[in-house]
């Protein structure tokens, strides 16, 4: 018998050690009063397009900041990642001849597993930083110690955050000729323009044609609009089933903390207490799946969260590392593909290539993440599955956190403008150089 809080009857990984017990239950009620963020038919819609990747018919693009931050937060920040995302997909839309579901790690992206629960810096030992959603960076006690109170500053910053992006997509920012503009305004400095003019100026070709025939966004306002959801990882489960909201009609209940939500390498153990709150609840959801997977703990696994072998409920985001996903991930995907189970198969690029780099700085190549999800695209059509989409730690402003690409940031660059609190994210250059690259391989 499934209830949103039945998760807490199994061993629940990654969960902060609140000193307050009575304030985390004071906070949660408060939650539950709260408005839902996202609407149930705003899910359903998700889970349609979802659907439409299972089957092969369209493309899915997530990516986001790998840790969203309360002091970093602005309407800028929120715009220029939505942005970029924009870009993106209206290239990749160009090259593959399939629609292209946006999906942002945005508006509730704050909560990290990390790899110990406690860390040590000369001696001194602190609880490690777990996201903002939870504790603070800086290394103190009163800053790393958790806070409940922080849940409803991530559901108030979530709130706003959904605001500016319903106001940018009723607001001509998603116009498809404005967006094509900025990716030539990309293309202008780039080492590698003459590279990628030729799909720049072919996507061109397609809207002036449009243009002359009558096609604009006067005619058609659908060019002025785009589809735009949130997702993040339900890492922290009291704040999540605090937000999980009945249908009154249908009684089946749902996650309105975002339309998707996805369980970490680390919390994806099948008797753990994230499967157990994930299997219960109608939002399409994912799962990250490492190098230590084995064909017969996934097939268990997609059983777990989709009984019913629904094509749109379970995207399955592959994270191996550029140098090992040619020996895990095609047996994988044949066995699905012979057990017959409905899954979306992603590739998320980031996590097995982060490396430490001389100068200190955690970071991640650029080659690498190309290669892993080259390797993605050839390994599964090998094996006659298809290869539904992409998932990136990113971001829209010029960072320096992950080394390589066009402009070749080195180890000595990191320093110039590393922000991240987390993991190393690629840049709005690195991004959009990532798209015309994967939009060359889509083509061929």
């Amino acid at each position: 018998m499934w209830n949103p809080a039945s998760w807490r009857q199994k061993e629940a990984l990654q969960q902060p050690l609140y000193r307050d017990a009575v304030a985390v239950k004071d906070v949660e009620a408060r939650l539950r009063l709260m408005p839902p963020l996202v609407l149930d038919d705003e899910v359903a819609m998700l889970r349609n397009r979802l659907a439409s990747v299972a089957k092969g018919e369209a493309f899915l693009l997530q990516g986001g900041d790998c840790a969203e931050s309360f002091s970093d937060f602005s309407a800028d920040s929120v715009r220029s990642t939505f942005n970029v995302l924009l870009q993106m997909a209206i290239v990749l839309t160009y090259a593959g001849r399939r629609p292209v579901v946006k999906v942002g790690r945005i508006a509730g992206q704050f909560g990290k597993p990390r790899s110990a629960d406690n860390e040590e810096r000369d001696g001194t030992s602190l609880p490690s930083y777990r996201g903002d959603i939870i504790n603070a960076s800086a290394f103190d006690m009163g800053s790393r110690d958790p806070d409940p109170e922080r849940m409803i500053q991530a559901y108030n910053q979530s709130a706003t955050t959904l605001n500016l992006l319903r106001a940018f997509i009723g607001g001509g920012q998603a116009d498809l000729h404005q967006v094509h503009k900025w990716n030539l305004g990309f293309l202008e400095n780039n080492p590698l323009r003459d590279r990628y003019e030729q799909i720049a100026r072919t996507i061109q070709d397609a809207l002036s044609f449009m243009e002359v025939c009558g096609i604009n966004s006067e005619s058609h306002p659908a060019l002025s609009r785009t589809e735009f959801f949130t997702s993040h990882e339900a890492l922290l489960l009291p704040y999540e089933e605090a937000l999980a909201r009945e249908n009154p009609v249908s009684g089946h209940w749902y996650e309105s903390s975002a339309h998707m939500v996805w369980i970490g390498e680390r919390t994806r153990q099948l008797d753990g207490a994230h499967v157990e709150f994930f299997r219960g609840i109608d939002n399409p959801i994912g799962v990250k799946v490492g190098p230590t997977m084995t064909s017969d703990e996934l097939v268990r696994l997609v059983d777990a969260l989709n009984p019913g072998n629904e094509p749109g409920r379970l995207t399955l985001i592959s994270r191996m590392g550029s140098d090992n996903i040619a020996k895990v991930l095609p047996g994988l995907a044949a066995t699905l593909r012979d057990e017959g189970r409905h899954v979306v198969w992603s590739c998320d690029p980031m996590h097995g290539n982060t490396v430490k780099a001389t100068s200190g700085f955690k970071t991640r190549s650029f080659d690498r993440i190309l290669s892993e999800i080259k390797q993605f695209f050839a390994l599964l059509e090998g094996e006659s599955v298809y290869p539904g989409g992409i998932h990136l730690e990113m971001t829209g402003q010029h960072v320096t956190e992950c080394t390589g690409g066009a402009y070749q940031i080195s180890d000595a660059d990191l320093a110039k403008c590393y922000q991240t609190q987390c993991d190393p994210r690629l840049n709005a250059d690195q991004v959009l150089e990532l798209a015309f690259e994967i939009a060359e391989f889509l083509r061929n």
